[in-house]
């Protein structure tokens, strides 16, 4: 049984499913981050209620709960090799790093396998070669998924298979690998590429029902990276940034998230205003998040918010947890091995910058 009803606005799914949720938070928090407690109530595959984590992954750094997420996997791999994922930041920073040091070993799969399988095992299949460390595989898995993706709209159930495989596809250091869990999550969602879709999506960032706004913040985000309405839904999503009342933080983290997917540099700014101005250090640290590695931004984007970071990493305005991660994202972002000092990396600008780098 598929886990959308088709009501209200053409060719918008109804998500008539609790899992059917945002999908991953990139990155990790050290194990003594000031929030860390407060976020591990999230799962891999969006806001769960801290009360409703087990007591073992309250305290359990996000970076470990990938690992958990992998190893779930492979009931739908052949085999699945984890390496080098380790805590890196304690109390100071967060670490922002979606390029989680992770294999995944899928078997070969030929045309005539998948011209033979469902859509649902087309897609899993896809995506698992997509994910895996072979740089063949995972081109010609791309290559199909984007042949593909339009015919599994309606198609796919949004099982905890895909959703594992999507989240491991997201948090890829492959931005083509990105794009494909993007693209199968829209076909999954029975999400249509076209403007009626955005619209109803934003009168459903209005609900009042807290799961569809979230739902709908995080979709948005996925439609305005296909090109769809993108200059509305970067509008949209910022002004959901202004968020205020219950559930607000949620909304403004989940608004932040929907940026950080358009990837375009429109997006740029709005995040560096939530990471500078935002109360809550949730959003705040989503925002740099995605600034230094998360979502859809190049490379070239990025660092174009490097002068900005600089001068937030010793704003008195700011406090010291919004000052390491502003260091994290330099170091991200521009793989400098600086030492935290605003002084520093500003000598370093600056040369950089007249000679041309």
């Amino acid at each position: 049984m598929g886990v959308f009803v088709q009501h209200g606005e053409k060719g918008l799914a109804q998500p008539a499913d609790p899992r059917l949720t945002p999908t991953p938070d990139y990155g990790t928090l050290g194990p003594d981050s000031d929030f860390a407690k407060s976020s591990a109530g999230l799962s891999a595959t969006g806001p769960v209620p801290t009360r409703n984590a087990p007591s073992n992954l309250r305290a359990l750094p996000k970076n470990l709960r990938l690992l958990q997420l992998m190893a779930m996997i492979g009931g739908i791999v052949s085999a699945l090799l984890v390496s080098g994922v380790t805590a890196k930041w304690g109390k100071t920073a967060g670490t922002f790093s979606s390029k989680k040091s992770t294999a995944v070993s899928a078997g070969k799969f030929s045309q005539r396998n998948l011209d033979g399988q469902k859509a649902q095992k087309q897609a899993e299949m896809l995506l698992t070669q997509a994910v895996s460390r072979s740089v063949d595989a995972s081109n010609r898995a791309n290559d199909e998924i984007q042949a593909h993706a339009e015919s599994w709209r309606g198609k796919l159930s949004w099982n905890p298979e895909l959703s594992q495989l999507t989240t491991v596809a997201l948090n890829s250091n492959d931005q083509n690998v990105r794009t494909s869990g993007i693209e199968v999550q829209l076909a999954a969602y029975g999400l249509s590429k076209s403007d009626p879709t955005v619209e109803g999506l934003v009168g459903r960032a209005n609900s009042s029902d807290h799961a569809q706004k979230i739902w709908a913040l995080w979709a948005l985000g996925l439609l305005g990276n296909r090109g769809v309405e993108t200059d509305r839904v970067v509008q949209v999503l910022t002004g959901h940034l202004n968020d205020s009342g219950k559930d607000s933080e949620d909304s403004r983290r989940w608004a932040v998230e929907g940026l950080a997917l358009v990837g375009t540099t429109s997006a740029i700014a709005p995040l560096l205003d939530s990471m500078h101005n935002d109360a809550s250090a949730l959003v705040r640290e989503r925002a740099a998040c995605g600034l230094a590695e998360s979502g859809m931004l190049t490379h070239e984007q990025r660092l174009t918010a490097v002068p900005q970071l600089i001068n937030y990493s010793d704003d008195p305005a700011l406090d010291g947890q919004t000052h390491a991660w502003a260091f994290q994202a330099l170091h991200d972002i521009t793989k400098q091995p600086l030492p935290n000092d605003s002084a520093a990396w500003r000598n370093w600008y600056q040369k950089s910058v007249a000679s041309g780098q």
